[in-house]
């Protein structure tokens, strides 16, 4: 038996360990919830303690089957740590046979190196069966790095790691895997970054950024539980197709309560029940409405009526002159609190005011006196009067059906008349409540009810794509993180929506947070080189100002089928894909899905194959991508370059263009040089550079 083979031996044995102590420790958990149930104490004790008990068994039976440990540190002064997803031990007093990758301890595995060692003798990397469901017999290979000989030999060149290499290579298929045993030095210090702290990542495509978003609330789920669970974490992506793909990540690091929604489903008060058109929708989204809707509430507070309030009490009527009672509305309006607590803050000091009255009369007043005059008819109608009540809905209505009828101008921040025609309804609806309420409708309603009541706030939010979000939307987000943080994830590049941001400044003081740091990933894990270099020539196109990206891997390539019948050609590149191994992505334009999905069925796709129109690929990946007819998905809106910058880093291995038309002017020439194909439909074109294959129909390889 070879020494490798020992100290697999050795390691399958430890895992056999551990696999025994977390059943142990699901075992004690269970019994605890029985114990904890019988336990004397008051109600409330024991309803608290019986829901921690079985918030705990919860959370051990969700727990994904899976290798129990990915790493091993040997640490100069004796010590030896296997990490893994979460921590495991005999007995809670005991030493972890296993400690979770979050704990300070397990940061050295992520951050050591030749240049550093950190104290570090040796990290050890396992390699698992692909899909392993954790048994021990999966365990088929270990790569050591000694970092004190590295940087004795080497001068501190630091090695790559093929396991490492070989896990974020693995074909995708099926949702997205967590990257825990994976995370890179840079990646590690955003997930890590100070809780309390807002955080804006600039990644490139394939640079991880989605999945760091995913292990920074992991992290912080881990670092503060009770400060972030107390008011929750949201995860907001943008769209459902993006969330199924993500949702499996942060239950396999062990955390199973939290909201992973889109944005549209966080704000949805109503069904939407009609479409905007363009013009409409662009001033619904813009910041300025957020000044038309505050004028719009705000304009219900009116003076106050002359007279003075008359209350009556038994035989006594208390009075409050009009001066005063303006006075007090005066003073709320200029605290600026939301409208309802305005409201109830005039009537508190009106019936303050009645109070000192009273008591300057006939002495001290009870609690039950204030009750009754708070519920006076005749100060009910003065604040219905001058402070009415009201409903986002009913103020929305009032907007649409004259907008902005006070702030019309750009230069007084309101809308030109233009703008108030695109959104005033052509035919207002009997009542708001009967009204077809848009996507930007309820954006706009969201907007009122904050103004109205302050909304609960999440102690954190990760916003994947945050690129597309509009002024409106940003203020949304804003306001359920008022006293939480905020991990803003996106590509300035990849901005499809009309309103999709330029500047992150600009984006993140909308996000209300103008201060937080913007941090560029541009060194990419999952795209190769040939792809993202592809992807590259369309920057200039882009009007965003981001650094290029980069690839750490050379495999990869790009191939470009030019073809007289697009239908054949399509089935032609998806035959090729699916002779390799992983995922297929098919993505053309919106208005080609059907045809190309028709195209498709007839080559027997199966389930590896999925057809989809470039506006639903956002976040997606795939192990081959098939781009038909990029010229189509550039002419389909206004925004047509990052779309397809978007479409043609979805793929992690292989992408193939299959075109009729020629090629988007902004796409420049075919890609030549290492892992770049170009292949003719019934012809071969001589390029420089290029090998000829003997088949006419074949591709030739660029070298």
């Amino acid at each position: 038996m070879t020494s490798l083979d020992l100290e697999l031996a050795r390691e399958r044995a430890h895992h056999d360990s551990c696999r025994a102590a977390l059943i142990r420790m699901a075992e004690d958990v269970a019994e605890q919830v029985v114990t904890g149930e019988d336990v004397a104490a008051s109600g409330a004790d024991a309803e608290a303690l019986g829901f921690h008990l079985r918030s705990r068994a919860k959370e051990m039976g969700e727990q994904p089957p899976g290798p129990l440990f990915f790493g091993r540190l040997d640490r100069e002064d004796g010590q030896i740590h296997h990490i893994g997803r979460r921590r495991i031990a005999e007995d809670p007093a005991a030493p972890p046979l296993v400690v979770d990758w979050r704990a300070p301890v397990s940061r050295d595995y992520y951050q050591a190196g030749a240049h550093d060692p950190q104290g570090v003798l040796r990290r050890r990397r396992f390699g698992w069966a692909p899909n392993s469901r954790g048994a021990t017999e999966d365990l088929t290979a270990l790569e050591d790095e000694r970092l004190a000989d590295e940087r004795l030999v080497d001068g501190g060149a630091e090695t790559v790691s093929a396991l490492v290499t070989g896990e974020i290579e693995r074909p995708r298929v099926g949702p997205m895997r967590d990257i825990a045993a994976t995370i890179q030095p840079e990646q590690d210090d955003l997930v890590r970054s100070d809780p309390a702290a807002s955080l804006c990542v600039q990644g490139a495509p394939g640079t991880g950024k989605t999945a760091v978003g995913l292990h920074r609330a992991a992290y912080l789920l881990y670092s503060h539980p009770q400060r972030i669970r107390r008011s929750g974490l949201l995860v907001l992506g943008p769209h459902r197709a993006f969330l199924s793909y993500i949702a499996e990540v942060l239950p396999a690091l062990g955390e199973t309560g939290v909201r992973q929604a889109t944005l549209d489903e966080e704000l949805a008060r109503h069904p939407v029940r009609a479409e905007d058109g363009e013009a409409a929708a662009r001033v619904k989204h813009d910041a300025r409405m957020a000044g038309v809707l505050h004028r719009a509430l705000y304009g219900r507070v009116v003076p106050v009526p002359p007279g003075d309030l008359a209350v009556p009490d038994g035989s006594y009527h208390w009075r409050l002159p009009a001066a005063e009672l303006a006075a007090i509305v005066t003073a709320v309006r200029e605290e600026a609190p939301p409208y309802a607590t305005g409201r109830e803050r005039v009537r508190a000091r009106v019936v303050r005011a009645l109070q000192l009255r009273a008591e300057r009369r006939s002495g001290a007043v009870g609690a039950a006196w204030v009750r009754r005059v708070e519920r006076a008819r005749a100060v009910t109608a003065f604040l219905d009067a001058c402070w009415p009540r009201t409903t986002p809905e009913e103020v929305l209505a009032g907007v649409l059906t004259d907008p902005d009828p006070v702030g019309t101008s750009v230069s007084g921040g309101g809308l030109t008349e233009g703008e108030s025609a695109a959104i005033r309804w052509a035919r207002p609806p009997r009542s708001y409540r009967s009204a077809r309420w848009t996507a930007a409708d309820l954006v706009l309603l969201d907007e009122l009810a904050g103004l109205i009541e302050r909304p609960e706030s999440y102690g954190h939010v990760v916003v994947d794509e945050a690129q597309d979000l509009s002024p409106m939307q940003c203020r949304a987000i804003a306001r359920r993180t008022a006293f939480g943080s905020l991990t803003v994830l996106g590509d300035l590049a990849q901005g499809t929506t009309p309103w999709a941001a330029r500047d992150w400044r600009e984006q993140l003081a909308h996000l209300g947070r103008p201060g937080a740091p913007v941090v560029p990933l541009t060194l990419g894990y999952r795209v190769p080189a040939a792809i993202v270099e592809l992807a590259n020539r369309l920057l200039p196109h882009l009007g965003a100002d981001v650094p290029a990206g980069r690839s750490v891997r050379t495999d990869g390539e790009v191939t470009v089928h030019r073809t007289s019948d697009l239908a054949a050609g399509t089935r032609e590149a998806v035959s090729a894909a699916l002779a390799a191994e992983g995922s297929v992505g098919v993505i053309t334009a919106d208005g080609l899905v059907g045809p190309v999905a028709e195209a498709v069925r007839g080559c027997g796709a199966g389930e590896r194959v999925t057809v989809l129109p470039a506006t639903a690929v956002k976040g997606l990946e795939f192990d081959h991508a098939v781009v038909v007819e990029p010229a189509a998905i550039v002419a389909a809106e206004a925004r047509g370059p990052n779309r397809l910058y978007v479409v043609l880093t979805r793929a992690v291995s292989r992408l193939a263009l299959v075109h009729a038309e020629e090629l988007p002017e902004c796409l420049g020439p075919v890609p030549r040089g290492p892992g770049a194909v170009r292949k003719e439909s019934g012809t071969v074109r001589d390029e420089p550079g290029a090998v000829r294959r003997e088949s006419g129909s074949g591709p030739r390889t660029a070298r």
